[in-house]
């Protein structure tokens, strides 16, 4: 089986140009996923008043800022679990804020790519191949945010600010545990694209190298040297999940898909492996990223 869905960020969403009817198609996603929050900061005010507490109070109770609180209730931000944990908490709300939390987490993410999300939460492991931009999940908000900005068409300012804490979210699976499997093979010439300028990239190399030290990453870079590549025709990230099963999610401009069938991922997993020996190893990685940090 084989789900075709619109598309996000196996690299990097900013980088896609739209295709025929992409603005059209991006303000209704948007839409779908605005309207879970407008129905939660409503909730949320409501209870807030029965209670008898300003925003002042209310934020001091649950540790946020009446500014957040307020950006909360206009759904203008996604708030974080545990927001919503002391908030249900604090405003005597017996689990209806609660109820609303996993619908709340996945509306921060473009329907296309909810299904593919959820899973890579729950992943036991991830083999992603980065070739037109730093994959998701190494991203820092600096550079996150300079992609967005990317967009054409142009993405309003709140469109661009959710999506940089979306992307950010995603990288709580390094506090899981136990600790999933991840892989990340990135083209060298990601590492070379100054995206948000050499300032951010600088501070973008550092944060790959950070997260590599983990004792259960690994980050190879596939030099522009090798003569031989086997994975030339686009990024994609292989996903395995707690029930043993492994699916691939592929991205090229603005068309996403979630392969299930298992010749697809049999093929994706061979490529996957070629581009493995291909890239430098995991140590020979770093001192590479080292020293274009030297170079600057």
């Amino acid at each position: 089986m084989t789900v075709t869905q619109g598309g996000e960020d196996a690299d990097m969403g900013a980088c896609s140009g739209p295709g025929p009817g992409a603005e059209s198609g991006r303000r209704s996603e948007a839409e779908s996923g605005s309207g879970v929050m407008i129905a939660f900061g409503q909730q949320l005010k409501l209870l807030r008043l029965r209670a008898g507490l300003d925003r002042t109070e209310f934020g001091k109770r649950v540790g946020y800022a009446a500014q957040s609180v307020a950006s909360f209730e206009q759904g203008r931000r996604i708030p974080q679990p545990e927001f919503i944990d002391k908030s249900d908490a604090v405003l005597d709300a017996g689990g209806l804020l609660i109820a609303l939390k996993e619908e709340v987490a996945r509306a921060q993410y473009p329907p296309f790519f909810r299904g593919a999300a959820g899973l890579e939460k729950k992943a036991t492991g991830l083999c992603v191949y980065g070739l037109y931009a730093v994959p998701g999940l190494l991203q820092t908000a600096d550079y996150a945010r300079a992609g967005f900005e990317l967009e054409r068409p142009l993405l309003d300012e709140e469109d661009i600010e959710r999506g940089v804490s979306a992307r950010l979210a995603r990288q709580e699976i390094y506090d899981r545990r136990p600790a999933p499997l991840l892989s990340f093979i990135v083209d060298e010439s990601v590492l070379r694209r100054p995206i948000g300028g050499w300032p951010t990239l600088h501070g973008q190399l550092e944060q790959i190298l950070s997260i590599g030290s983990k004792r259960n990453v690994e980050v190879q870079v596939m030099p522009l040297n090798r003569e031989d590549h086997a994975a030339l025709g686009g990024p994609f990230t292989l996903i395995d999940t707690a029930q043993g099963q492994r699916l691939a999610y592929a991205e090229v401009q603005g068309d996403s898909r979630l392969y299930t069938d298992r010749a697809t991922v049999r093929e994706l997993e061979a490529r996957y492996g070629i581009i493995r020996s291909q890239a430098l190893t995991p140590r020979e990685s770093s001192e590479f990223i080292e020293k274009l940090l030297g170079e600057r």
